[in-house]
């Protein structure tokens, strides 16, 4: 029986990952930055740019979007970590997608190089 690592190593050897150093250029010459995360991760805090399609839904969402039905899209994708974005990237590429990207570490590695996230500006009650 496969665990989830199993699966996640299994799709990072499927697919292509860009790591952080080379991430800022991808993401600027990509179409689309997905965050496959849940809303409420994503609304914690994001990188600019990106656009929120959780992975369980992404899939489907790609699939009835006529505007993100083509597969020659240039598309970079990230979650916390990259286990999640390593299998959607995996599961794009059984699609037809050509160019799909996976970040490397995900939003930890991106906050921990220093680099601009967005989060939410919260009120202040005192």
């Amino acid at each position: 029986m496969k665990s989830a690592h199993d699966l996640v190593l299994a799709a990072k050897a499927r697919i292509a990952e860009v790591g952080i150093q080379q991430a800022t250029a991808a993401i600027r010459d990509a179409d689309l930055l997905i965050d496959v995360r849940e809303a409420d991760e994503f609304a914690s805090a994001h990188i600019p740019r990106a656009i929120n399609i959780p992975r369980g839904l992404l899939e489907f969402k790609l699939s009835n979007d006529p505007q993100l039905a083509d597969r020659t899209l240039k598309l970079v994708l990230y979650c916390k970590t990259s286990g999640r974005s390593a299998l959607a990237a995996d599961a794009l590429r059984e699609m037809g997608y050509r160019n799909v990207l996976s970040l490397s570490g995900g939003i930890e590695a991106w906050q921990a190089a220093g680099l601009e996230l967005l989060t939410p500006n919260l009120p202040v009650f005192e």
